[in-house]
């Protein structure tokens, strides 16, 4: 896909869930080597991607990690590689890679399957303050 910087991971979010918006606060507050940059799945850019990876914006409520011109990540997999690249001990997460999709994905679908109930849901997507505007896409 163009245009998209190669060297940066690429996170898509739903932007009005107010649980994936905190997520991904934490993800820039603890992104201490600048890796990650960050789409709505409702924006156009969101949605491209979506087209470009072939994955179905209707049936998809996960978080995608999106390595431009090598690989994509979706639900607990997507958490956890997300994981391997923040400070801290918070990269030991990604040893629950290892674990099967089943087990992993479990608590990760009973979470998004509930987030709006759970955390609310804005009416728009956030927009980035002028100090984050370069995180987002």
């Amino acid at each position: 896909m163009e245009g998209l910087p190669k060297d940066k991971k690429i996170v898509l979010f739903d932007g009005v869930c107010n649980l994936c918006d905190s997520s991904v606060q934490f993800i820039i507050k603890n992104d201490s080597k600048d890796i990650f940059r960050f789409v709505a799945l409702q924006s156009d850019l969101g949605k491209s991607i979506l087209d470009y990876l072939k994955i179905d914006s209707t049936t998809t409520d996960s978080i995608i990690l999106y390595l431009p011109g090598k690989a994509y990540y979706i639900k607990a997999d997507a958490a956890l590689t997300i994981a391997e690249d923040l400070k801290g001990i918070l990269s030991y997460l990604s040893y629950l890679k290892l674990l099967p999709d089943f087990i992993k994905n479990f608590g990760y679908e009973l979470v998004a399957r509930n987030r709006y109930k759970w955390y609310g849901k804005k009416d728009h997507c956030m927009l980035p303050t002028p100090a984050l505007q370069s995180k987002f896409l």
